[in-house]
C-alpha cells in the first residue's frame, strides 16, 4: 500500500565553519558533489562543497509507508523512490542556494543495499551527470558512514580523529568493523579499509527491529527500545554472551533475539500486554509514552536487559580491536549510532581506555547524501570517474 501523498522531508541543518580544523580539505573556492543515496527506504540528496561543507541535506524517509509491514519491502521501497528522486533532489538544490550547473560531481550509492532501490539512484545519477556533462562517482555506502564521522568533526570545528582508527558501522543491515588508515593526495584524504569483523547473522539494528515486532512495540525498534530501555532495571534479565570460534572479534544477534523469545513464551502473563500494545499501535499510538504506560515493569526491565546485553558486545568486540590493532581513535557510525545507551557507553571505556571516541551527529548516523557526496569528494579529487556501465551492487565489499 503506497502513502498519497509525498513523504515530509528532513532537513540536516549542519553548516561547518570555512576552516572548521579539517586541515586536509580545500574549502576555499572548493568543488561542490551532489550526493544520491537510495540504499534502502530513504531517498535523499545533499550539495557538500570540499568534501567537508554541507550546502544542503534533504531525506524523504518511508518509516510510515513499511511500518505496517514490520520491515522493508524492497518493491515498495522502489517505487517510493522513484516517485521521491526528482523532488529531493530539486529541494536539496534550492536549500544550498545553486542552480545544477553550479555542481561539479555527481555521486551515487552502488551499493551495498537492495538492488531496486539502488537502481534508482544510479539511473537518476547517471542521467542528470551526462545531461550535466559533469563527472560521476560511484560510493560505497559503507565508506559514506566512515565519512560521515568526518563530515561531522568539519561542521562542528572539532579535530580531525586520529588516524589509524577502527570503525564499527551498525546498522539495520550491517555490523562490522573495520581498520582504516587514511593518506593525503592531492588536499583530500584518500582512505583505506581491512576488515576485522562482523556480524555472521542478524545485524544490530535487525535484532533490535525483531524484539520489538515481539514486544508489539513498532516499527522502526531501535528508537523505542532505547527510549524504553531507561525505565528498566538493565541487569535483571541476564543474557549470555556470545563466544565467537575463530574470529573474536565477530558479532552474533540472532542468539539474543531467540532467547527473549524464549523468555516471552515462558512468561505467557506478558502476553495479555502485548495484544493491548498491537491494539493501540494499530490505532496509531506509537509514541514511546504511550506505550511505556502499556507496559508492566518485567517487560521495561526485559527491554533494558536487551539493550545491555547489545550494547555491552558492540563495545567491547569494538574497544578490543582498536587495542589489538594499535588504533589512535574509534568511529561509531550507522542508524545504532544514533543509540544513547551505545554513545555514554563508549565514551565512558575509550576514556578508561585511554583512546577518542568519534561519533556523528545522529541526524548524520542514519542514511543521507551529505556522507555519500563527503566520501566522493576525494575519488573526484583523484579523478576515479564512473562511466555508463556504473551498476547497483547489492553486495558491494568495503576495501
Amino acid at each position: 500500500m503506497r502513502a498519497s501523498g509525498p513523504q515530509p522531508y528532513a532537513t540536516i541543518n549542519v553548516v561547518g565553519s570555512e576552516r572548521a580544523g579539517f586541515e586536509t580539505f580545500l574549502s576555499a573556492q572548493s568543488k561542490i558533489i551532489l550526493g544520491i543515496e537510495s540504499s534502502c527506504d530513504e531517498t535523499a540528496a545533499a550539495a557538500v562543497s570540499g568534501g567537508e561543507r554541507i550546502l544542503s541535506s534533504i531525506v524523504a524517509s518511508q518509516i510510515a509507508i513499511h511500518r505496517k509491514y514490520g520491515g522493508v519491502v524492497p518493491e515498495l521501497a522502489s517505487r517510493e523512490h522513484l516517485r521521491q528522486i526528482v523532488p529531493v533532489v530539486r529541494e536539496a538544490v534550492e536549500q544550498a542556494g545553486i542552480t545544477l550547473q553550479n555542481v561539479d560531481a555527481v555521486a551515487v550509492t552502488r551499493g551495498p543495499g537492495l538492488v531496486g532501490a539502488l537502481l534508482v539512484g544510479i539511473t537518476y545519477g547517471k542521467v542528470l551527470a551526462q545531461a550535466l556533462g559533469k563527472p560521476l562517482i560511484g560510493v560505497n555506502h559503507l565508506e559514506g558512514h566512515v565519512h560521515a564521522v568526518f563530515l561531522e568533526a568539519a561542521a562542528a570545528g572539532l579535530p580531525r580523529p586520529g588516524m589509524p582508527a577502527v570503525c564499527l558501522i551498525v546498522s539495520g543491515g550491517h555490523t562490522v568493523i573495520y581498520f582504516v588508515k587514511s593518506e593525503v593526495q592531492n588536499g583530500a584524504a584518500h582512505f583505506s579499509y581491512t576488515r576485522i569483523g562482523g556480524t555472521r547473522d542478524d545485524a544490530a539494528g535487525e535484532a533490535y527491529d525483531k524484539v520489538a515486532r515481539l514486544l508489539a512495540l513498532g516499527y522502526p525498534g531501535g528508537p523505542v527500545l532505547d527510549q524504553l530501555a531507561a525505565y528498566g532495571d538493565a541487569r535483571a534479565i541476564r543474557f549470555n554472551e556470545p563466544k565467537m570460534r575463530g574470529n573474536v572479534f565477530d558479532f552474533s544477534f540472532s542468539g539474543i533475539k531467540t532467547a527473549v523469545l524464549y523468555h516471552l513464551r515462558r512468561h505467557s502473563e506478558l502476553q495479555p500486554e502485548i495484544d493491548t500494545r498491537k491494539e493501540a499501535l494499530a490505532r496509531g499510538e506509537r509514541g514511546a509514552d504511550a506505550l511505556r504506560r502499556l507496559s508492566s515493569a518485567a517487560t521495561l526491565d526485559l527491554v533494558a536487559s536487551f539493550q545491555r546485553a547489545v550494547v555491552d558486545d558492540l563495545v567491547t568486540r569494538t574497544i578490543a580491536a582498536a587495542q589489538q590493532s594499535g588504533a589512535r581513535s574509534i568511529l561509531v557510525s550507522g542508524g545504532v549510532a544514533a543509540n544513547r545507551q551505545l554513545r555514554a557507553r563508549f565514551a565512558a571505556e575509550a576514556k578508561r581506555h585511554k583512546i577518542d571516541v568519534f561519533f556523528p551527529s545522529r541526524a548524520l548516523s542514519t542514511d543521507n547524501a551529505a556522507m555519500i557526496a563527503a566520501a566522493g569528494y576525494p575519488r573526484f579529487v583523484a579523478g576515479q570517474h564512473e562511466d555508463a556501465t556504473l551498476n547497483a551492487e547489492p553486495n558491494l565489499p568495503l576495501v
